[in-house]
């Protein structure tokens, strides 16, 4: 029951933007050399992908998966296990979710982003019983990302598991990017000259409001700059949208339990966060041509 082929024909945009991420790899039909090939890697992807989307647990989307028309979509001839979804996840590293990430966005071309930093609970514990036991303080993972103003796309994120200043989170992300000749927004948090020096460097131009100080003229070249004002500062509140959607919506909390598995879990989430994101804007435009006015 080998599977020795793979389907080019998408069904939806959604299932267009899974395939774009396998062609654009190259990757093998199969993960595994050795053993029963009975999934290839789109498949194992594809379910992954799907599962993250679903908000459910393992068990309740292995069940209710063959109520779906995915099944003939993938071309499955049998229906994974839980244990066998499980393993998936752990296989793959955030490294490969961060690459499916860049490849869905490498058309985008942004000019003006903004970058914000917040915590996520990272540990279930009842707030009941806390309470009963004296400990109110739940640990907490620190998140930040990066997205593009306009479209609201999270182009990088960086995720810790305890609570570190903004400024660690930004400078990881800023060193990580490739993108040339765009406006970073942030807030306070980000009045580094550090900051600003590794964003020129990747000939970008960042700007953060300048902290209060018993300075009248700020030190650095770069937060005096800042300390002008900046006309765009306004719409550094999309990112701000973008983290109340995030964690309203798709990961009020981080269900994993080991660290590694945590920046996998809000990687995937992201990734099917911008995947649903660009879904929705084709079917904009698509709406927008149909349209009189257009004609």
């Amino acid at each position: 029951m080998s599977q020795k082929t793979l389907s080019h024909t998408f069904k939806t945009q959604i299932h267009k933007l899974i395939l774009k991420i396998c062609h654009s790899l190259e990757l093998p039909l199969h993960f595994n050399h050795k053993g029963p090939k009975l999934f290839t890697e789109y498949q194992r992807i594809s379910l992954i992908i799907l599962f993250r989307r679903s908000k459910k647990s393992l068990r309740d989307f292995i069940r209710e998966l063959p109520e779906y028309k995915w099944v003939d979509w993938l071309g499955l001839k049998i229906l994974p296990s839980k244990s066998t979804l499980h393993s998936w996840l752990q296989q793959i590293p955030q490294k490969t979710i961060r690459l499916f990430n860049s490849i869905i966005l490498k058309e985008e071309m942004p000019s003006l982003m903004a970058i914000d930093a917040t915590g996520i609970d990272s540990w279930q514990r009842s707030r009941h019983y806390e309470k009963r036991i004296g400990e109110s303080h739940m640990p907490y993972a620190k998140l930040d990302i990066l997205i593009d103003t306009e479209r609201k796309l999270i182009h990088d994120h960086n995720l810790r598991m305890k609570p570190r200043h903004d400024s660690i989170g930004a400078a990881s992300i800023l060193r990580r990017t490739k993108l040339r000749n765009i406006k970073i927004l942030g807030d306070k948090g980000y009045d580094s000259e550090k900051l600003h020096e590794l964003a020129v460097k990747k000939r970008n131009i960042l700007y953060a409001p300048v902290r209060k100080s018993s300075r009248k003229i700020p030190k650095g070249i770069h937060r005096r700059r800042c300390a002008q004002g900046d006309e765009d500062y306004p719409q550094r509140n999309t990112v701000e949208s973008t983290i109340h959607s995030l964690k309203s919506t798709r990961v009020p909390t981080l269900k994993s339990k080991k660290h590694f598995m945590k920046k996998r879990e809000m990687a995937w989430t992201i990734l099917v966060y911008n995947i649903e994101k660009l879904n929705r804007l084709i079917n904009l435009y698509k709406w927008l041509l149909t349209q009189p006015f257009w004609t």
